[in-house]
């Protein structure tokens, strides 16, 4: 992989994790009485506190973003001698995801979930 190819993968990866954060900021500071989803094309529990869960919520994916372009550096530095760094990414986006998942399922909807 060239130096330019490098260079416009790791931006296209940051701009990807860029889209989480800003998302996140969406979310923490959204005035809507509506809950935020996390998964897709699933309907929203019933919330106790709307405003505490969005701002969990996008802190959630801010954080995710962060690491998301933090995952990505290996990008910048791929050549022939360490093609195998292309690991880095694609086992980090696995697991950050599922780490994600896990926060959201075990903390945050948990935790603001009515209570029945």
């Amino acid at each position: 992989m060239g130096e330019g190819e490098r260079f416009w993968a790791f931006i296209i990866w940051t701009i990807l994790g860029v889209v989480f954060v800003v998302m996140g900021i969406y979310d923490m500071n959204s005035k809507k009485a509506k809950p935020f989803g996390f998964w897709a094309n699933a309907e929203v529990g019933p919330i106790e506190d709307v405003k505490a869960y969005n701002r969990a919520l996008g802190r959630l994916w801010c954080v995710y973003g962060v690491l998301f372009i933090l995952i990505g550096l290996p990008l910048l530095i791929l050549n022939e001698q360490n093609a195998g760094l292309i690991a880095i990414p694609m086992v980090g986006t696995m697991l950050i995801s599922i780490g994600a998942m896990a926060v959201y399922s075990i903390g945050i909807e948990a935790k603001y979930r009515k209570k029945k």
